[in-house]
């Protein structure tokens, strides 16, 4: 079992959950209030700009904190569907822009029902 981490612009978020809906994947979770960032592809002169607080500069960069309001989206699934999830996330956020997003792929050990102490992939749905 795998849970696919993936991190998207927070707009994208609905077109996300459908397209993983019409995928066949209904268990997710997913979280608004992350921030972060890539590499980033600022201007380098209206960052230099910034640093010396010159108006035009600060005016350009719009105010916008150098981490960026994403939502992060966790999925738990068996093995055989991490290639579906991995693909399905691709399809519905690639723009071909900077901020795409980022998907990680993590190994998880077991996973437990609460409720019913039952374990294993047949908790995952």
């Amino acid at each position: 079992m795998k849970t696919v981490m993936a991190f998207i612009r927070i707009n994208m978020m609905n077109s996300t959950k459908k397209a993983l809906t019409a995928a066949g994947i209904t268990s997710m979770t997913a979280e608004g209030h992350a921030q972060g960032r890539g590499r980033g592809h600022w201007d380098a002169k209206v960052m230099a700009g910034a640093k010396e607080n010159m108006p035009e500069a600060l005016a350009h960069m719009g105010g916008q904190p150098r981490l960026r309001p994403q939502t992060l989206i966790l999925i738990t699934i068996p093995d055989e569907k991490v290639k579906l999830v991995v693909d399905t996330i691709i399809e519905a956020n690639q723009t071909g822009q900077p901020g795409d997003g980022k998907i990680f792929v993590l190994p998880e050990y077991d996973a437990i029902r609460v409720r019913t102490e039952e374990s294993g992939d047949i908790v995952l749905d």
